[in-house]
């Protein structure tokens, strides 16, 4: 499926100029010059069709007491699918991806307190087939807002 010059208008809208009123995706519409019931049924139609994964505010973790870090893997061969689904399995883990490299897996964990995010990287350093993982934790944020301007 390929994105209309409305979709995109609506993707562009959504990632950073939704209003925080009551009914937003009624301003949303009004922006759009359509009605609220075609925004809602087509961001639906987005996220079934897997351009949106989440609809939801953004907090900032640092205010909240939350801090972050970047975690490389190096995990042996046949391993990798097994590890990353446990990973997964943490509430606090926020991204997984798997790359090209000798660390293999790269994910982040936000916690709120260094004992939790030290009980969870020993316990993933526990599972089979993990040989190291890198702690590259955060000191302070530089980009904090990613937004894809939809043309």
């Amino acid at each position: 499926m390929e994105l209309t010059a409305f979709d995109k208008e609506l993707l562009n809208i959504l990632q950073g100029g939704v209003q925080f009123v009551p009914n937003p995706y009624e301003a949303m519409a009004k922006q759009l010059g359509v009605s609220e019931e075609r925004v809602i049924s087509r961001l639906q139609e987005l996220k079934k069709d897997g351009f949106i994964r989440k609809v939801g505010a953004f907090f900032n973790s640092d205010k909240l007491g939350y801090s972050g870090t970047l975690v490389a893997a190096k995990i042996e061969p046949g391993h990798v699918a097994d590890v990353a689904t446990k990973i997964n399995e943490y509430p606090e883990i926020t991204h997984n991806y798997q790359r090209s490299c000798g660390y293999g897996l790269w994910f982040t964990v936000i916690t709120n307190s260094d004992e939790r995010r030290k009980q969870i990287l020993s316990e993933i350093r526990a599972l089979p087939g993990v040989i190291s993982l890198l702690d590259l934790y955060s000191q302070k944020k530089y980009k904090i807002n990613v937004q894809f301007k939809l043309k």
